[in-house]
Parts: structure tokens; C-alpha cells; sequence
């Protein structure tokens, strides 16, 4: 758990965990798991989503992560159980793999259809991808909605951070 979050609680994004502290013999036991349902040829969404975790796990560091499996997994997924917040995170990894660009486009694109409008998470991540495009403004204004409904105190802190960083 400490590379998931900080000893007070606050959240340690994926990209920023210390990898060398994740426990290698769960992953390499999931790994199996996973390998031992593909082959089955008959799996479901948590075999996907499973995978989906294992290629994050197989990266030594976040900037090795292979997208275009993520992405293609996603893609899966959304067949298999279509969800505007599995399409909320396929757009973070297209994004991840093709541009911030083309993932805020597509998160733009579920907002705008009215989904997931409550959803801090959605907001968070639009948030993200402005500030990494240098669109400041947008990203304050997404921060402060995801702020707005968010629950959870680390993920307050975490976005009152954001919001400060962007000055």
C-alpha cells in the first residue's frame, strides 16, 4: 500500500509510484491467473481488467508502459461491457498513447453527451490533460469541479494541491 499512497493517505498517482515497492510475486501469481483465463478463450470483464493491470505492472516505469495494448484491451472492454467509465479511461490511455490532445477530445466528447457529469474523476481528468497542454484556465476550471464533487479527503488534497500548483 505504500506505493499507492502516501503515510497519510494522500494519493500517489500511478505514474509517480515507486514500482521497486509492488509486490512482484502477487503480480507474477495474477499474471498466471490471467494467462490461465485468456486461454480458456472464455473470460469476462475482470480477466480484462486484470490484464489491463498486468501491462501496467509489466512496465519498469510508467513512461515503458505499453498504450497500444492498454488501449486495444480497453477497446475490449468497452465491447464487453459498454460504460461511459471504461470510455472515460480508454480516452486517458488513448491520450497516454497518441497525445493529451486526442484524449481530451474524447472525454470532451462523453461530457458533452451529458455522461458522467458527476463524476469527479472525469472532471479530474480533463483537468489533467489542460494543465499538461498548457491550457491553465480550463484546467482550473475542471480542478475546481472535480473538487466540488469529490468525497474522498485524499482526493481533495490531492486536487487542492493541483489547483495550488497551477498558481
Amino acid at each position: 500500500m505504500t506505493a499507492r499512497s502516501t503515510p497519510d493517505g494522500d494519493v500517489i498517482l500511478l505514474e509517480d509510484q515507486d514500482r521497486r515497492q509492488w509486490n512482484r510475486n502477487m503480480i507474477g501469481e495474477g499474471k498466471e491467473l490471467i494467462e490461465r483465463s485468456l486461454r480458456t478463450g472464455r473470460f469476462g470483464v475482470y480477466t480484462i481488467q486484470a490484464a489491463i493491470s498486468a501491462v501496467h505492472a509489466a512496465a519498469a516505469t510508467a513512461s515503458q508502459t505499453d498504450w497500444g495494448q492498454i488501449v486495444a484491451l480497453y477497446d475490449l472492454l468497452l465491447r464487453a461491457e459498454p460504460s461511459p467509465v471504461i470510455e472515460l479511461n480508454r480516452a486517458v490511455a488513448i491520450a497516454m498513447l497518441d497525445g493529451c490532445e486526442s484524449g481530451l477530445s474524447l472525454i470532451d466528447a462523453i461530457l458533452e453527451r451529458g455522461e458522467l457529469p458527476q463524476y469527479h474523476l472525469a472532471h479530474a481528468a480533463r483537468a489533467d490533460l489542460c494543465r499538461r497542454l498548457g491550457r491553465t484556465r480550463e484546467a482550473e476550471t475542471a480542478y475546481e469541479r472535480a473538487l466540488a464533487l469529490a468525497q474522498q479527503e485524499p482526493e481533495r488534497r490531492f486536487l487542492k494541491k493541483r489547483l495550488q500548483e497551477l498558481g
